[in-house]
């Protein structure tokens, strides 16, 4: 079977068990704090778990796109090395919330692996839970009595908690769970070793491929175990697992999930694929990595310095450092591979195939850059060690400052090292790699306590399109620790004000009675709940508060929000219908819009957009607001989806004119009401994204209006109605005034030159000029190098001023560097104590800067030691 039969196949057996087939969700989390991916198949369904929603369909079944690279279920330093894990993987799950149980769980996946997938019943064995007295969780005897029914006893093994209680993280829905493992290994091994013994012990071809779990109970921040409020089925097969015991085969890496991939860079990079243990680890790293990368980017993550989009440049630039190093590969190579992973999977992932182009040029643009930035680590580290040509391990802190600062993979310098008949203080490395973790930890330090409930059948409710203040009950609370320091999340059984979400920011405000009022510093989404976090808790919690949002701030945002709709529609008639957005920020002050497009906006186009707005302000369209539309009606309307965002069966359509979005954000009730919109910049996000920024309303009148004053001040300082005219005089003067000085100023180094010349003193042998000088840092390099042409064994130290700071500057001539091991850049550092400051540079010239002017003397004279 191909992997596209065995996913149908899947499919297709569970919608004949009545479930309900739904789409993978995005693979970057939102709204939820704990995770930044999914990072398995029941992620998307969580809320469902708690009761926080209903779900559409009691039984449902899926293919989830899953990424492991972070937090607890983290795989990305085993990727590659060996035939099994991966970093984006499918999980192919059944579902049922509070439906069906073990009994039925058990039986199907029986049927589906031996009837339908024609797996031989003696190459099976099963896990199930064996309890833990601790926890005080007893032997799951129910699962072992219904796998009786299909399956030999001595092939029903006990599994301790670590394998066979299932925890998504440190809280959240859990349970016990039944694990299907397959012993694919010849006949011979086989009746040499009993497969039994090698279960859950890392054998390559005893492997686990199905893991069902019986969602029972809430893990809760005390550690404690809570009873869910129904009994739950869980279920993830690994896809690329069960494609490789299908397809009989002992790696999963040489099915045909994975097999075109390789071939592909077999044929760019000329390695073969079986050859040689290294580069089989590097075709296996790149083709696992595309796929983590491509995915990512569909759902809206481009690649950043921060948070998920800091984790997808880290699998990128661990993906290229393998092709640069292993593959000598130096000009880009992953985007290549698009095309190839779009023929395999885009039929079935439409944000693959809808986005390949797109997908490609990032990928493209971000290798390019960083094989520029491989390019400066080795400048940097080729430098460090001809100005240290004496030492025979590069330390910690060196490797660790190439990795932090350049990206440089730490065992591509070890490399560069061995080379050179050097090594790696690896211990220093680990060092300094510790405290970075340290200070991450620190810096994204997070707590959260359990929820307290006072009122569990209230549901929540959010009325604020229509109403800005209204009466509230506070449902659920719990105490939440971050760098900031303690706060409170409190939770209304309705509430006016709006979550951070879709790009716009939360509503802030107050609750007040007549005992107390308590300001709300944020509004979140977390897991479906709107979050209003306080500093403090109220002091009579149980009473009724009145909610207040902020309406100044709240319009300033709303007007912000539909002139972004405006926006993306005039960017589509301006520029073409290729623009697609690709993230947003809404706030009270400012727009962002990130759009796809391949170019720098012209002048003309930016000032085109932004009469098209403006023509939408001025004729006062109404806002078209339908909050319960089938999602495929909207998208017949003309409504965009955004890739990455996940939507219900029911959502709502904004409307201004030819503007059709979906979207949950609040919005002005009419196009005057934004005023005005000004664009204030257009700049690059990333590859293939440009970025606008605008303003609104009063904050674009107070623009404009200071942008006015400032006009009129030029026209008064200029004395002169046509200041255009007299600014360009003032251009032409200044130019003219530049080269004359420049002229003087190269006079005046000519005359400097004389003297320096005239200062020479001999020691040992050596001709050596200590002074400091007037002239500026440019002219005094182009001197030293002057007379290090003109002087043999010259060594020259100068001190400058400029701008009150003190600069040394040091030439050495090349036949002293050589004979007399003499290095500029080592001596400059010493030097610069005196000044209080540092540099560095070659052995023939380095300069440096300080901040004690009186330091400079002590300096040049110390210079002296160095040759005398």
């Amino acid at each position: 079977m191909t992997s596209k039969d065995i996913r149908k196949t899947f499919l297709d057996f569970f919608e004949s068990k009545q479930h309900t087939i739904v789409p993978s969700a995005p693979i970057v989390l939102k709204d939820d704090p704990t995770l930044m991916f999914s990072n398995s198949g029941m992620t998307q369904f969580k809320d469902f778990f708690l009761g926080y929603k209903e779900p559409k369909s009691f039984r449902i079944a899926d293919t989830q796109k899953c990424l492991r690279v972070s937090g607890k279920h983290n795989d990305l330093d085993d990727v590659g090395k060996d035939t099994y894990h991966h970093t984006m993987f499918e999980m192919l799950g059944n579902w049922s919330f509070g439906d069906y149980f073990k009994k039925e769980a058990i039986a199907w996946a029986w049927e589906l692996l031996t009837q339908v997938y024609k797996i031989p019943k003696e190459w099976i064995y099963v896990t199930i839970f064996e309890g833990d007295s601790i926890e005080n969780l007893n032997k799951d005897v129910e699962a072992y009595n219904f796998w009786k029914e299909h399956i030999t006893e001595d092939r029903i093994l006990l599994g301790n908690k670590k394998d066979n209680f299932w925890e998504m993280g440190d809280t959240g829905p859990c349970g016990p769970c039944s694990e299907i493992h397959v012993d694919i290994r010849p006949l011979n091994e086989k009746e040499k070793i009993d497969g039994k013994k090698l279960v859950n012990q890392d054998h390559p071809q005893v492997i686990e491929v199905w893991n069902l779990v019986f969602m029972e109970y809430l893990r809760k921040a005390d550690k404690t175990l809570e009873k869910l409020p129904k009994q739950n089925v869980d279920t993830g097969m690994g896809f690329e697992r069960l494609c490789m015991i299908l397809q009989g085969k002992t790696s999963n890496y040489d099915t045909d999930v994975f097999m075109p991939l390789i071939a592909k860079l077999e044929q760019i990079s000329g390695y073969k694929y079986g050859a040689n243990s290294n580069t089989d680890v590097a075709f296996r790293v790149l083709a696992d990595h595309v796929r983590a990368i491509a995915f990512s980017i569909a759902d809206g993550q481009l690649p950043s310095n921060s948070g998920a989009g800091y984790v997808i440049r880290r699998i990128l630039r661990r993906a290229v450092g393998y092709a640069f190093r292993i593959l000598n590969m130096k000009e880009p190579l992953l985007y290549q591979l698009v095309p190839i992973l779009n023929t395999q999977m885009g039929e079935y992932f439409l944000e693959l195939s809808k986005q390949a182009e797109h997908i490609a040029l990032v990928i493209k643009e971000e290798e390019s850059s960083f094989l520029r930035t491989i390019d400066q680590g080795l400048v940097r580290m080729n430098s460090f060690i001809e100005n240290n040509s004496t030492i025979k391990t590069i330390p910690g802190e060196i490797i660790f400052e190439l990795y932090d600062t350049y990206g440089f993979p730490s065992d591509l310098s070890r490399i560069i090292a061995e080379e050179k008949g050097l090594s790696i203080d690896e211990e220093g490395f680990e060092v300094e790699m510790s405290k970075q973790k340290e200070r991450s930890k620190s810096a994204g330090k997070f707590r959260t306590y359990d929820w307290v409930v006072l009122h569990e059948d209230l549901q929540e409710e959010f009325v604020g399109y229509d109403y800005l203040d209204t009466q509230v009950k506070v449902t659920r609370y719990r105490k939440i620790e971050n760098k900031e320091g303690e706060f409170y999340q409190l939770v209304f059984q309705l509430t006016p004000f709006y979550a951070q979400s879709g790009g716009q920011v939360g509503d802030t405000g107050y609750i007040m009675n007549d005992n107390e009022k308590i300001d709300i510093l944020n509004t979140k989404k977390e897991n479906n709940l709107i979050v209003h976090i306080v500093k403090e808790l109220p002091k009579y919690i149980e009473f009724p508060f009145q909610a207040v949002v902020d309406q100044a701030r709240r319009e300033s945002i709303s007007q912000n929000h539909s002139a972004t709709h405006l926006l993306h529609a005039a960017l589509r008639k301006v520029l073409g219908n290729h623009v697609e957005q690709k993230g947003s920020y809404v706030g009270p002050d400012y727009l962002r819009f990130d759009f796809s497009h391949f170019s720098k906006m012209t002048e003309e186009e930016i000032e085109q957009v932004e009469i098209e707005i403006n023509k939408k302000v001025m004729e006062r369209i109404l806002l078209n607001e339908n909050r319960s539309v089938p999602l495929d009606k909207a998208l017949d309307m003309g409504a965009m989806a955004l890739f990455g965002e996940k939507y219900g069966d029911i959502v709502r359509v904004i409307k201004f004119g030819d503007s059709v979005e979906l979207c949950g954000g609040t919005h002005v009730k009419n196009t005057q009401e934004i005023l005005i919109c000004k664009i204030i910049s257009e700049s690059s996000s990333s590859a293939g994204v440009r970025r606008i920024e605008a303003i609104t309303g009063k904050t674009a009148l107070d623009y404009l209006k200071q942008e006015f004053n400032s006009y009129e001040q030029v026209k008064t300082l200029l004395k002169n109605e046509e200041p255009i005219k007299s600014i360009e005089k003032l251009i032409t003067e200044n130019e003219e005034l530049k080269k004359q000085i420049e002229q003087l100023v190269k006079e005046k180094a000519k005359n400097e030159k004389v003297l320096w010349k005239n200062s020479i003193k001999e020691i040992n042998g050596i001709q050596y000029i200590g002074l400091t000088t007037e002239l500026n840092n440019a002219s005094v390099k182009d001197l030293i190098f002057q007379l290090k042409k003109e002087i043999e064994n010259l060594f020259i130290v100068v001190g400058t001023k400029t701008d009150n700071k003190p600069t040394l500057s040091i030439g050495i001539s090349d036949d002293l560097v050589k004979s007399k091991n003499l290095n500029a850049g080592a001596i400059v550092r010493e030097l610069a104590k005196e000044i209080q400051g540092g540099g560095g540079g070659q052995p023939s010239f380095a300069t440096a800067g300080g901040k004690n002017l009186y330091g400079l003397e002590h300096a040049i004279d110390k210079s002296i030691q160095y040759i005398d």
